[in-house]
């Protein structure tokens, strides 16, 4: 028996009115905390798409676990159409800005987290779904600052550059090339084609050691800011 179930009760591992009732409450209570983690940085995927994806997969389970009783089956084919259907929301959840820029992921991925303990909580797993929920609330929270260090840090990076002339693109890869940076791609984005500039994704390798050892990535785009041609710069996250 599930290490929290035996600690309820057996009636908390059965199918009833009262486990019910418990396995909703905690399928909310946790994707209600996840959900407001989002929300809190202005995710899209806020705290109602959160619990329902939770509650909608609860749902599935303890349905195909009544189905399962009533007629002695052993497929959850409910439960596994809801794992299809929150790949299909997470997968169009995930956007592509025009700056080429990926937004999305990390709250898709947390969709579909949260649809998972939904189903373990629906099974009974409370224990499971306890721990699941601790984990993925301690990625998406703890974690946000050392994955911006590390990025910061990276030696590869890439840029959103705008340009006040096509003409200007000689001159800049010669500059940051004197700064001490490689250029490894350069992308033209069509999307600013009627803007009056030329928009270009960049990818950069820092290759001078001062560089690596002294400056970060916002110092550095800093100090290509202040040419003159350059109209805007900003990192991407990727």
């Amino acid at each position: 028996m599930d290490p929290i179930a035996k600690l309820l009760g057996a009636w908390s591992a059965e199918l009833n009115v009262w486990s019910i009732l418990l396995r909703v409450f905690l399928s909310l209570l946790f994707a209600a905390v996840i959900g407001c983690e989002r929300s809190s940085k202005r995710h899209s995927a806020g705290l109602r798409t959160f619990i329902v994806i939770s509650i909608g997969t609860t749902f599935a389970m303890i349905t195909d676990m009544f189905i399962r009783d009533l007629t002695g089956g052993s497929l959850y084919i409910i439960s596994g159409a809801s794992v299809v259907a929150i790949a299909l929301i997470t997968t169009n959840s995930i956007l592509f800005s025009s700056r080429n820029q990926i937004r999305g992921l990390t709250t898709s991925a947390g969709l579909w987290a949260v649809g998972l303990l939904g189903l373990a909580i629906g099974a009974g797993f409370y224990t499971v779904g306890a721990i699941g929920f601790i984990a993925v609330l301690v990625s998406l929270a703890c974690f946000n600052g050392v994955e911006k260090y590390l990025k910061n840090r990276s030696n590869h990076f890439e840029v959103h550059l705008e340009l006040t002339s096509s003409s200007n693109l000689k001159d800049f890869i010669a500059t940051i090339r004197k700064l001490g940076l490689i250029v490894d791609d350069v992308e033209f984005n069509p999307a600013y084609v009627n803007s009056g500039l030329s928009v270009y994704t960049i990818s950069l390798t820092v290759n001078s050691p001062e560089l690596k050892k002294y400056k970060t990535h916002r110092e550095i785009i800093e100090a290509i800011a202040s040419i003159d041609y350059v109209y805007d710069i900003e990192e991407l996250n990727v």
